[in-house]
């Protein structure tokens, strides 16, 4: 029997709204993750389509990425009776703390996020928000009193300036914030570029044959891993150093049936690359396909799906609003 969400420990999570699918790192490394918390978690899940705009995004795309992410959220099994899944821009708390704790933040705390200083380099116009993203991520968090965030060891350094913020507002002001801390997501389940195994899988990929995206019509899905790149040799092995192309294909196998890789290598020992390339497209076709079409069927019943996250909008905003109030006390804003 499930326990009762009230006495489960609190967990947020949020991905942003920046391209038309999921790709296959974002559902190996934290979707599947996530559906398991719904379980051990009084959980909630949002659509960080504020955070998308810290570099330019195009207004009407926006909107329909952030429907299409909700529904691969929802596709992927996140359940919207046991779990809050809503989008950040429906809470206008988030920007109401973020501005509070940007106040908090120390222009050098900001400037020293290795994301903001990669990010910067790469981008001719560096935004404002660019650089107080960290603050609207710890209010993001902070809003929910949440207890355990899942995060890549990508977002450690910010999860870090969150807890300092919440530990230095607690100590400045009185409590108002529970002090998270950081569950990182399980590291055999880093994904790698099917193109250039030595780059994590992403959305900014190089070539779209490098990525997977959970919304690729199976045979272009099949076709993406038939051409993975391989290695030197014939023998099917897993070693990131010598052989990355191998071993990110072997991940991948194994984090889709649950399998140990060594189980994996041992059914595939004197057969070629192309045995396994053919076993673990057919393994990726009949695991997301599923997915897919509960996505698509999702996606065409647009307003259903504006309603369920209306009715997440409504949950989120009971916790973030108690929240709010009390630091706007705290901090001496006049009440209205």
């Amino acid at each position: 029997m499930t326990e009762p969400a009230a006495h489960r420990p609190r967990s947020l999570s949020g991905i942003q709204a920046t391209s038309d699918s999921l790709h296959l790192g974002n559902y190996i490394g934290a979707l599947q993750q996530f559906v398991e918390q719904q379980d051990t978690h009084d959980a909630f899940f949002f659509i960080a389509n504020q955070h998308a705009i810290t570099v330019d995004q195009d207004p009407a795309e926006l909107r329909a990425r952030t429907l299409r992410t909700a529904a691969q959220f929802i596709g992927a099994g996140l359940d919207p009776a046991r779990s809050t899944i809503f989008v950040q821009s429906h809470i206008p708390a988030h920007n109401q703390l973020g501005w509070v704790l940007e106040c908090t933040t120390g222009l050098g705390e900001a400037q020293r996020m290795t994301q903001f200083k990669d990010k910067s380099a790469k981008n001719e116009h560096v935004s404002l928000g660019l650089l107080t993203y960290p603050a609207l991520m710890a209010a993001d968090i902070l809003l929910y009193q949440t207890d355990v965030v899942p995060v890549g060891e990508d977002q450690r350094q910010h999860l870090e300036l969150t807890r300092n913020l919440a530990e230095r507002f607690n100590h400045r002001y009185g409590k108002a914030f529970t002090v998270p801390e950081p569950q990182i997501l399980k590291a055999t389940a880093k994904i790698y570029d099917l193109q250039d195994p030595t780059a994590k899988m992403s959305k900014s990929a190089k070539t779209p044959a490098g990525r997977i995206d959970i919304l690729d019509e199976p045979k272009a899905l099949a076709k993406k891993i038939k051409s993975a790149v391989t290695d030197a040799g014939t023998e099917i092995a897993f070693d990131r150093e010598a052989k990355p192309g191998v071993s990110n294909l072997l991940t991948i196998y194994s984090s889709l049936s649950g399998r140990p890789v060594e189980e994996i290598v041992a059914e595939f020992e004197g057969r070629m690359y192309g045995h396994l390339k053919v076993a673990l497209a057919e393994l990726a076709v009949e695991a997301l396909t599923p997915l897919r079409e509960r996505t698509l069927e999702l996606l065409d019943d647009p307003a259903e799906l504006e309603r369920v996250l209306h009715r997440g909008a409504d949950a989120a905003e009971a916790v973030a609003g108690t929240t709010i109030a009390d630091v706007y006390d705290k901090v001496g804003f006049l009440r209205r």
